[in-house]
């Protein structure tokens, strides 16, 4: 696997808690075209979890599944891999 990009870091370092993709632009000083790409990395690469809300639940669940088109419609979080590597660095 490769190093992890500054992009990237930041972006698993900003979400060790389940985080919003607006929170996440918030924190990640980058534009939303290069975030929103590398957070796509890390989803395929299975560093971060996409979240959806569960009314019945009153919590956020793993989502299998989640829209590229839309990544204002999840939340995200680091997975076990994403924190191997993020501690790595």
């Amino acid at each position: 696997m490769r190093e992890l990009t500054e992009v990237e870091y930041d972006i698993l370092n900003a979400i060790y808690f389940v985080e919003s993709f607006d929170k996440i632009l918030e924190d990640v000083k980058f534009p939303e075209k290069i975030v929103g790409d590398s957070l796509k990395f890390l989803i395929t690469h299975k560093f971060v979890s996409a979240m959806k809300w569960d009314e019945k639940k009153d919590a956020h669940v793993r989502s299998f599944i989640y829209d590229s088109d839309n990544m204002r419609a999840f939340s995200y979080i680091i997975t076990r891999e994403g924190l191997l590597a993020h501690n790595s660095r």
